[in-house]
């Protein structure tokens, strides 16, 4: 049996951060021996933050977890693992649309790099409806994210809004 360390990359645009997002962190470092945070620019998104501040929010709320750190890339996901000796990807699934769209990212993944894995992560049920793009739609219109976000990072979303 091998007897190496097992490292994780959880890949996101997290523009911005979620509870849901750090539950996914703290539940996938416990299981990892080391987790990399890997942001990116979603070309496909129009991001509200840089990836420096999404980097630096996301330190902020995982000061205290010990085994994890947080990089920025671009490129290829597979590339990215690779640089960093990882081994698997980390995903979080809400609903089974997430499921079909992370099923087929998982099989090209797989077919670029056969000795990269994907574990899936379902979201904890009472986050199964939050999303970055549902917490800057509530915080635009005055709405009270409290609860859906960690605290730490309220007031940096809020600024950034007005």
């Amino acid at each position: 049996m091998e007897n190496s360390i097992k490292i994780a990359v959880y890949p996101g645009s997290f523009d911005p951060l979620t509870n849901g997002h750090l539950d996914i962190i703290r539940r996938a470092s416990a299981l990892f021996d080391y987790l990399i945070v890997g942001v990116l620019n979603n070309s496909a998104k129009n991001p509200l933050f840089t990836k420096e501040e999404r980097v630096s929010m996301i330190k902020k709320c995982t000061d205290d977890i010990k085994n994890i750190d947080v990089k920025m890339f671009n490129g290829l996901l597979v590339d990215f693992v690779k640089e960093n000796n990882a081994s698997a990807i980390v995903k979080g699934l809400r609903a089974v649309s997430d499921y079909e769209y992370e099923l087929q990212m998982a099989a090209l993944n797989k077919h670029i790099d056969r000795n990269v894995e994907t574990v899936f992560f379902m979201a904890d049920i009472q986050h199964s409806f939050l999303s970055s793009s549902i917490v800057k739609e509530l915080a635009r219109n005055h709405g009270n994210i409290r609860g859906l976000v960690p605290d730490k990072i309220i007031d940096d979303i809020m600024e950034k809004m007005y």
